[in-house]
């Protein structure tokens, strides 16, 4: 959950960035956003949504977001690799 009443000074969420950026990339790699495209659009929302907290150095709410947007293009990889795999398109 997201707390956006209290921030505290942290560091900023560097790892959460990265791993939620390459997972974004992963999805879109298997075409994601045609096969999985209500997981993809949610992940790309909470990524922006990071991006944004980032920006304004609210780095608590930006980890938040980060972390959402992972869970959101690693179902939206997921998804996408077994439709693809089920249609005969590609292997998972």
């Amino acid at each position: 959950m997201i707390f956006g009443g209290w921030r505290c000074a942290s560091a900023p969420p560097i790892p959460e960035y990265t791993i939620a950026r390459t997972a974004l990339q992963a999805a879109q790699d298997v075409e994601a956003a045609r096969y999985a495209s209500g997981f993809w659009h949610k992940s790309e929302e909470y990524y922006r949504k990071g991006e944004q907290a980032y920006a304004d150095n609210d780095f608590g709410v930006a980890r938040e977001f980060f972390e959402q947007a992972r869970e959101y293009a690693e179902k939206a990889e997921n998804s996408a690799r077994l439709r693809k795999f089920q249609s005969g398109e590609g292997f998972p």
